[in-house]
């Protein structure tokens, strides 16, 4: 099971700084990345996403999952799969967790000017990773994802 959280910030400072502490628990095995990303909108809208070089544990099929997901979420261009596929994505998503209302409730998150970090971890441990970020403050949004929809995700994605 994976865990889905997206972190909003008003400041993309704070966002920053956020996203390099979440590398920092990853180092300390506190979290046990599958993606890790920092997202900016700027002031007009436009969505920016940066991914660590190498998110150490990371296969390619959580990593497209997990890429997947982001442009899902933010809409991100080129990160979507186009054409008939992406209706069986989204059915997939609705029943995972990742439903319309959680799609809707990160995208107020993330109006312009704001930033979000988005993390998907197999594993964390709770108290040592909120003690590490509640400096940060921030909106959280979080939700799962079973092994199977994870599977069955990866499994649509791949075209099997």
């Amino acid at each position: 099971m994976s865990d889905l959280i997206v972190i909003g910030y008003e400041n993309p400072q704070t966002a920053r700084q956020a996203y390099e502490e979440v590398q920092r628990l990853q180092q300390d095995f506190i979290v046990d990345l599958r993606g890790l990303a920092i997202v900016d909108v700027d002031a007009d809208g436009k969505v920016h996403v940066d991914t660590p070089a190498r998110v150490i544990g990371a296969s390619a099929a959580s990593g497209a999952l997990f890429g997947l997901l982001l442009g899902l979420l933010f809409l991100v261009p080129g990160m979507v799969l186009l054409g008939g596929a992406i209706g069986a994505l989204m059915g997939k998503l609705n029943q995972s967790g990742i439903d319309a209302s959680f799609r809707n409730r990160v995208e107020h998150l993330v109006e312009p000017g704001h930033s979000a970090v988005v993390i998907m971890a197999l594993k964390i441990t709770e108290d040592k990773f909120a003690n590490a970020m509640q400096p940060f403050a921030g909106t959280i949004l979080k939700t799962s994802l079973s092994e199977s929809d994870e599977r069955e995700l990866a499994e649509e994605l791949s075209g099997s």
